[in-house]
């Protein structure tokens, strides 16, 4: 799920841009489009430590 939310927001940024470079101004201003990388990165650490506790747990279970 993290990495969903993390996909979105990138997605959401690219569109941003892409939209802000075609028309006159993007939709969001400077300081959103931080907090959408930033929640994106955020979202996708907790994706990243989520991946290697379960790797870690399994890993124990097997020995």
């Amino acid at each position: 799920m993290p990495y969903l939310i993390a996909l979105a927001l990138v997605t959401l940024f690219t569109v941003n841009v892409v939209i802000g470079a075609i028309g006159d101004a993007p939709i969001v201003g400077t300081v959103t489009e931080m907090v959408i990388l930033f929640a994106a990165a955020i979202s996708f650490s907790v994706g990243i430590l989520r991946s290697e506790a379960r790797a870690k747990s399994n890993q124990s279970t097997t020995d």
